[in-house]
This record gives C-alpha cells, structure tokens and sequence, in this order.
C-alpha cells in the first residue's frame, strides 16, 4: 500500500499555545472569531454564562433539552439542545456544525477561521451572550503530502451513468471515491451524511424512534438504481426535517471491482432533489433534480474535504463525458463533463 500523508510532527516541535477570550452574542447565529486554526491543531473551547431563549427561558452553554415543537426545526447542529454553544471550521456551506457547550476539545480537520455560535434559527435568536475562553496548540512542522493518480484508462472504463430496473438512463456517475468502506463511512458521517433507509419498514421504524428521542427524520428512503447489474450498495442524505420528502442533497454508491494502491474504488451519483415533477414513465410523479448537477458534485467533495479524511481531489473529464442529457424520468441536466476523484486516507 502506498501512504500518502506522512506526518514529521517530532517531539517537542508543538509550539506554545494561544490563548483567546471573546464574548459570542447570542443576537445572530455564527460569529467568525477571527482565530486562525491550521489543519492538525488542537484547540480547547470553555464557555460560561447565560442568556435569554425566550422570555420564559434562560440556559447556559448546554443548552436546553428540544421539545416536540423542535422536530420540524432545522437547527445548524441537529443533535444538541436549544441555545447551546456550538462551533465548526470555515464558513463553508458543506462544514459541519458540532456541540461546544461548556467545554470542548477538538482536533482540527482542516485550516480555517473557527466559528462560534448559538443553537437556534434565524427566526429565534436569543439575547446575551456567552463567555468563551479558546486556547490551541499549533503543530510547527506541517504534513509533507504524497499525491497518487487515478489512471485514465480506469476512468474511461467505468460506467458514465446509472440505469432504472427498466435500463433506462439516468443520473450521471459524477464522483469516485478511492479509499475502505471503513473510512469511506467515517468520513461521510463525519461530514454530516446520513445513510438513508432501504425500505419502508426501515423508514417507518427510524420515524418512531425518531420521534421518540425529539429528534428530527430526514434518512427517507431512495428508489434503487443500478450499475454493475445491481442496485446502490449505499444511499446517503442530508436534508431539512420539513423538506426531506420534497428537497435534500442525495447520492448513490456503488463498489467497483478495481482497487487502486490497495484501496477500494467506489463510484457515485449525487443529485440535489428541488421538489417533484411529473414522471415520463407512467405519469405518477418523480423527484425534480437541480439540472446543474455539478453543484451537488463539488458539494459531496467538499462536505468529505472538511472533515480532513480526504488528501487528494481532483476533477477529470472521461473521453466520454456527458455534459447535457435526461434521466430515465425525464428532468433534464447539464455538467461540464467532469468527474470528481476523492482519495481518503489509508
């Protein structure tokens, strides 16, 4: 196998800490602390203080348990209570929000600026503000990176697009991924990405569970499309409690027979379901798809980046690319023909 990060990090070579003391308002969502984080930092979060929910209610950093009124609200991190601290690394729309509260260590995945905030929507800010405490340890010797290739000749054999159980064509095959199905699962949950339900019994248990625990369902199942005479080996999702059915980011994958530096090679298609549209098969309705597809393509890619288990990604065009055609239930879509590679740490 060939290792393609090696890190020189030797003893002693930490540099001295930082430390910083700020107030995070709780009157907007994120606040850019300003503190510069690099990839492989540690940084250590204390909070203290309280502030105003409502005028019933007050919480510290923590939070407060969600109520079932909280199931139909798409809170920036969905597994914390009301209020609470909460913090993520860039301002990237793809980066993933995590519970702070009043103490928090964390490894940094990627360079950026650290975000501070409030668990709550827009439409609920609270008033006060928190008392926060940040102090990090900077690595002084960065990683030195090894960059494999995907070979062409791999790439033009695999199949450009996915099929229905009919053998109609449909979505583009727009990503590959290079890497074990252990790390492939670490870094999509890492990334926010749920894996979806495969049948209705499946759905309807998860929704109850769901429920039971205040906790918002958005893993709806997918229809099965195929590639290699079988369905998706995997369906993931990301989605807004009240628009999972209608609109959520979605993809498909599939594991090839190749391996390449050892490693397994999947292949996906991603989509960004709108809404519904009619179907042209049976005139029942259908998933609408964004057409500009490549949207959600660079989304999956940098939703994985952000977590720090991808060393490499290119875009690489197949000598056949498809840059406009239909799905098999007649949306249309365009792409400028690219494909995304993701390599994952081995």
């Amino acid at each position: 196998m060939r290792v393609f990060v090696l890190s020189l990090l030797a003893a002693g070579s930490l540099l001295a800490a930082s430390r910083v003391e700020l107030d995070i308002s709780a009157s907007q969502v994120w606040t850019d602390t300003g503190i510069d984080l690099r990839a492989g930092d540690n940084v250590t979060i204390t909070a203290t203080g309280d502030i105003q929910l409502d005028y019933s209610h007050t919480c510290g950093p923590d939070g407060v348990s969600r109520s079932w009124s909280d199931l139909k609200t798409q809170f920036p991190v969905m597994n914390s209570g009301r209020g609470a601290l909460i913090g993520r690394f860039t301002e990237s729309p793809a980066a993933r929000g995590f519970l702070v509260g009043s103490f928090a260590q964390r490894y940094v995945p990627v360079s950026g600026h650290l975000f501070l905030g409030v668990n709550e929507t827009a439409g609920q800010l609270a008033a006060g503000s928190f008392h926060v405490t940040v102090q990090w340890s900077q690595a002084a010797t960065p990683p030195v990176a090894y960059y494999p290739v995907f070979p062409q000749q791999m790439l033009d054999s695999l199949p450009s697009r996915v099929t229905d159980i009919e053998g109609n064509l449909g979505d583009r095959v727009n990503f590959i991924i290079v890497g074990s199905q252990e790390k492939l699962k670490a870094a999509l949950s890492d990334a926010g990405w749920m894996l979806a339900d495969r049948t209705k019994k499946e759905a309807v248990w998860h929704g109850v569970l769901a429920t039971l625990s205040k906790e918002a369902y958005v893993s709806m199942p997918m229809s099965e499309l195929f590639l290699f005479g079988r369905a998706q080996d995997f369906g993931y999702v990301q989605g807004d409690p009240l628009k999972a059915v209608a609109a959520r980011h979605h993809f498909r994958l599939w594991r090839t027979s190749y391996t390449l530096y050892g490693e397994p090679v999947w292949v996906g298609a991603g989509t960004h379901d709108v809404g519904f549209e009619k179907d042209v098969r049976d005139g029942g309705l259908a998933h609408k798809i964004d057409p500009a597809t490549d949207g959600e393509r660079d989304y999956i890619g940098q939703s994985v980046q952000l977590t720090g288990f991808a060393v490499k990604e290119d875009l690489l065009m197949p000598s056949d690319s498809i840059k406009q055609a239909r799905t098999a239930t007649g949306g249309g879509f365009i792409s400028d023909g690219r494909t995304l590679v993701i390599f994952l740490q081995p």
